[in-house]
């Protein structure tokens, strides 16, 4: 059975069928999804789906694009959403300068304000991070002891593997392994402890190959499982045996 520590159905590519595709992942071997937020609307959908779904939960919080719209009342929105015993972590959050979304310094003061709700509430993280490792670092080592974390959708070198994992920080991969150009995450994969290992699905987006290009789902965790699997010299199934442990862990489910 998989755990998909990752996916995003409150996203409107899933408007048509969400409720009977959710409802078919039991069937389908997929026995717990962790739907995180990204803003005010989607971390309350988020929460609404693991009320629906037994084997569903949510994390709440502000993505790095979307931090310029949180203010004191939608950060005291999240904060009450994290209240829910659901919500199992604050996330997405974290810093992309890539898109460059909201401004570098929103972006920061909002990381930060977040990383310390984690803290009070003795919740884990989930980070987004994209073209600010540096940045990103730096604010999570004020906290890297009170706070634990997973970087999501991790392809970063090595090196920065190792900073992350010295903090007992987990590291999650989606359907990215399956790239014929991901090396620099199969080095990493090869490399790190196995009980820090998690995979998602970042659904609807990075759709495995051979499904790559279309909308993803949890369906396709059996790719990125057996891809893994063929790195570290174990099987499909002992993939997702493996990382289903971990998640549970990580998440305290």
């Amino acid at each position: 059975m998989y755990f998909d520590t990752h996916a995003h159905y409150d996203d409107a590519q899933f408007d048509s069928d969400r409720t009977a595709l959710l409802a078919s992942m039991p069937e389908n071997g997929v026995s717990l999804v962790l739907n995180p937020g990204c803003d005010t609307a989607s971390s309350e959908t988020a929460v609404s789906l693991a009320r629906q779904f037994d084997f569903v939960y949510a994390a709440v919080g502000f993505h790095p694009h979307e931090a310029k719209g949180m203010d004191d009342t939608a950060f005291d929105r999240i904060k009450e959403l994290a209240s829910e015993p659901k919500v199992k972590a604050i996330g997405e959050i974290g810093l992309d300068y890539h898109y460059d979304l909201s401004p570098r310094d929103v972006q920061k003061d909002v990381f930060a304000r977040q990383l310390e709700l984690a803290r009070k509430l003795k919740l884990p993280v989930i980070i987004h991070e994209r073209e600010a490792c540096a940045d990103c670092l730096d604010i999570i080592r004020g906290f890297s002891g009170d706070v634990r974390g997973v970087f999501h959708c991790y392809s970063g070198s090595w090196e920065t593997a190792k900073t992350i994992l010295s903090w007992g920080w987990y590291l999650s991969f989606t359907g990215v392994v399956t790239f014929k150009n991901a090396r620099k995450s199969h080095e990493v994969i090869k490399n790190m402890p196995r009980d820090m290992l998690m995979i998602e699905t970042d659904s609807p987006y990075l759709a495995p190959v051979p499904n790559r290009g279309k909308r993803n789902s949890s369906l396709n965790l059996p790719y990125i499982a057996e891809t893994i699997g063929g790195l570290i010299g174990i099987s499909k199934d002992e993939v997702a045996e493996l990382t289903l442990e971990n998640g549970r862990r990580f998440f305290g489910i």
